[in-house]
């Protein structure tokens, strides 16, 4: 019987024939394939067919008119991409020739899809035996783990359907939105196209309200007194307990100077006693392996990195053999994976002296939280695979991630962190304080990091042994004079954190409640080129290592609703594929629900006032705004947005309106 692998990518190809030919097969290359025994292996170069544009369903579709909306098609139709059509061309002949199909694509909901369309067009999805095989890893261990467990495509349909879903919303809301508030936008006055996306726009959201708060911030001083007491067993730091009185604000912060200085001199009157004592022992359990966005933030926080710097990098370690699956959204471990745990070690053991270090530390016995098969759907955490390593022949971002990556994989193998937390509260002077410390019985996992993060200063004092009643002393104090800080602008790291914990920034705060299971906007795979898209088509642009809007962004968001400003749609249609994929809704019920909200959408952008642009020179006949344009022949003018209506326009003069001129209504 003949089979034919489909995989995603060349380098996926490559890999899948090395571990059909590790079997004892004899391999030979073809053009497009490669052929190991009565296998055949083949690729595509991602999404080899892309979607209809709205005119090729209907030539009317060309020109851009309010009264064609909404454009949904009755049949979704693909075209084969016309770079990818040689290709296209080979599997199609390999496809129908084989007896069995193999799916390759990346274990993700995109991966699904692309092989899955192509099957479908190619028409033999549902009339050819198709399989699935899940490639977490391109080392031939791993590959030969996989061919061991092939499973029926059928189990993934979900996941297709999520990623059908997906694109088909994304094409909805591009094509409709974008026309209609194009259209009214240019009536308005502006004279750039206005791009709407799903995913894209809320996040140009977040960046311009961020923004807007940063510039309408108030800051405000307050006042913090800070007391030493003196207790038989030593001294210790305390605060001041907050309570509602006038001067105070209403998050505990004193407000007034005067009201500060009475506390501090109420707190060195006597009697002062130690009204209670809470001690807790805790853990810290050892932190997940990586996901893509857990990396991405990190690598952006330690080194500075883009998230799509890490997803490049990530991709380049993962096609050398050295780390598994990149694009994971998943930060936890198939169970069956501990017994590869003593070679990997020894691997990261061999490949760095400080890595050496820590695996001598590591206690294989231990099984952390991270092993949990309950937690693994298509793919898992990033790991490095047991294929031997040379850090001096990686680039220093490969070298920088893939220690990142080994840390968190042999933090799995240290106990948890121990510690014992301590509350006090005392009175002193008629006023409450309050002191906290911990002291770390077992660094554990944390031993690893212990150079990479400070704690909180507070939190590490050492508080002397004390009980309920004690008497403590007065041993000095201090006014610590604060100030508010505006919120941080945004940077590449923060901003795809921002997208992933989406309930966060929601504007319906009932929603958000519902939404912190939701994976966020966008996908591991998709986020970092999202950020990027909006960053080179001038939505967003850096401030030292911030995003600031631009003016386009500012427009936009005059011009749209808050209805697609804001991510709270967007995250109920994230929230909605996810069901998809886990196939608690159909594909069907998706697609009339999209109907209706683009419809709620559409009527919502008829009745839309846009305020015209700043500072925007005004039709002396209608006084409605002039838009600067550009004419076939390449030269500028100015019109009136009434058109056609009114028919004023005027010559170019250094980018103002000059001398008026005909402009003949057609």
């Amino acid at each position: 019987m003949s089979r034919l692998f489909i995989a995603e990518k060349p380098s996926m190809g490559r890999a899948i024939a090395q571990g059909l030919e590790a079997l004892g097969n004899k391999s030979r290359s073809a053009d497009g394939c490669i052929h190991v025994g009565s296998d055949t292996v083949t690729w595509l170069f991602g999404h080899i067919l892309e979607q209809y544009s709205p005119d090729e369903y209907d030539e009317k579709y060309k020109r851009w008119h309010i009264e064609d909306l909404p454009i949904v098609p009755s049949v979704w139709k693909l075209k084969v991409k016309p770079d990818a059509k040689k290709q296209y061309k080979i599997v199609s002949a390999l496809a129908k020739e084989a007896d069995e199909i193999i799916h390759a694509g990346d274990p993700d909901r995109e991966g699904q899809l692309l092989v899955d369309e192509l099957l479908a067009h190619i028409g033999v999805l549902k009339t050819k035996p198709v399989k699935r095989i899940l490639l977490n890893a391109l080392d031939v261990k791993s590959v030969q783990e996989a061919l061991r467990h092939i499973r029926p495509n059928d189990e993934f349909v979900g996941l297709r359907n999520s990623a059908l879903a997906r694109s088909r919303a994304d094409w909805l809301i591009g094509m409709n939105l974008s026309r209609i508030y194009t259209i009214l936008a240019r009536s308005a006055g502006y004279d750039s196209v206005v791009n709407v996306g799903r995913v894209k726009t809320p996040t140009m959201g977040l960046v311009v309200r961020r923004e807007i708060e940063i510039r309408t911030f108030k800051p405000v001083t307050f006042f913090t007194p800070q007391v030493e007491f003196s207790h038989a067993n030593g001294t210790f730091r305390a605060k001041w307990k907050a309570q509602e009185q006038d001067g105070v604000d209403e998050e505990g912060r004193i407000l007034k100077k005067d009201l500060a200085e009475e506390i501090l001199t109420s707190s060195s009157v006597p009697p002062a006693k130690i009204e209670s004592v809470e001690q807790k022992k805790g853990t810290s359990p050892q932190r997940l392996p990586y996901s893509l966005s857990a990396l991405q933030i990190d690598a952006g926080k330690i080194f500075g990195y883009s998230p799509q710097e890490v997803l490049d990098t990530q991709q380049a370690l993962y096609e050398k053999k050295l780390t598994s699956y990149p694009r994971s959204d998943c930060d936890y471990l198939p169970e069956n994976q501990l017994s590869d745990a003593a070679a990997i070690l020894k691997n990261l053991a061999a490949a760095d002296t400080a890595l050496a270090r820590f695996v001598e530390q590591a206690d294989l016995s231990i099984k952390s939280r991270a092993w949990n098969d309950k937690k693994i759907s298509a793919h898992h955490a990033i790991v490095p695979t047991t294929v031997e390593t040379k850090l001096s022949d990686l680039s220093e971002k490969e070298k920088n991630l893939y220690m990142l990556i080994a840390k968190s994989y042999i933090a799995q193998f240290y106990p948890a962190q121990e510690f014992l937390s301590t509350k006090v509260e005392l009175s002193a002077g008629g006023e409450m304080f309050t002191a906290s410390g911990k002291v770390i019985l077992q660094q554990g996992w944390k031993s690893l990091y212990q150079n990479d993060a400070k704690d909180d200063e507070e939190e590490q004092q050492s508080l002397p042994d004390m009980q309920q009643g004690d008497s403590v002393e007065f041993a000095g104090g201090k006014i610590v004079e604060g100030v508010t800080k505006p919120p941080a602008r945004f940077t590449p790291a923060t901003l795809l954190k921002a997208m992933k914990e989406i309930h966060k920034y929601v504007h319906d705060k009932e929603l958000a409640a519902s939404l912190k299971e939701c994976s966020g906007i966008g996908t591991e795979a998709t986020r970092a080129g999202m950020i990027d898209e909006l960053e080179k088509r001038g939505f967003i642009k850096k401030a030292g290592k911030n995003f600031v809007p631009t003016e386009i962004a500012s427009s936009m968001c005059r011009i749209l609703p808050e209805s697609l400003i804001y991510p709270d749609l967007t995250a109920r249609w994230e929230d909605a594929l996810d069901k998809i994929g886990k196939k608690e809704m159909s594909l069907a019920d998706f697609g009339a629900q999209q109907k209706r909200f683009l419809d709620e959408l559409l009527a919502g952008a008829k009745e839309a006032k846009i305020p015209p642009p700043r500072n925007l020179p005004l039709c002396p006949a209608c006084k409605k705004p002039l838009r600067r344009r550009k004419s076939k022949k390449g030269t500028w003018f100015w019109s009136c947005s009434g058109y056609p209506d009114c028919t004023k326009a005027f010559a170019d003069e250094r980018g103002k309106p000059g001398k008026e001129w005909t402009f003949t209504k057609k």
